[in-house]
């Protein structure tokens, strides 16, 4: 099983912009599909981005859009979320995750999440 740890997390004025990273250790990283969920104060974890095993392919929440690129790096066991434009609504928890299965959504079956990193989007 792969293990996950988040990083880059902060505090950001709206309009600014942050790197999230998630490195993977453990088993190959290249066999997983990886996500981005986030989780805001008092709501449910949701879906923000999803890459392919081999990076050529991704998907996104219709929130985020035009603003976060989700790429990965299979030699160096981490992928990475950057996000533009942040915006008061972009305040979560951010968490990285892994999956055998190929689907890029919020329906896909995750085997391993991170723990989590908090993302503040304030004035």
């Amino acid at each position: 099983q792969v293990q996950l740890v988040e990083s880059g997390g902060g505090l950001v004025q709206p309009g600014g912009s942050l790197g999230l990273s998630c490195a993977a250790s453990g088993r190959t990283f290249s066999d997983y599909t990886m996500h981005w969920f986030r989780q805001p104060p008092g709501k449910e974890r949701a879906f923000v981005a999803g890459i392919s095993r081999g990076g050529t392919i991704t998907n996104y929440a219709d929130s985020v859009k035009g603003r976060f690129t989700v790429s990965r790096d299979n030699a160096k066991n981490t992928m990475y979320l950057q996000m533009n434009s942040l915006k008061p609504e972009d305040t979560a928890v951010y968490y990285c995750a892994a999956s055998t299965k190929p689907l890029l959504g919020p329906g896909t079956q995750i085997e391993t999440w991170g723990q989590g990193t908090q993302v503040t989007v304030s004035s």
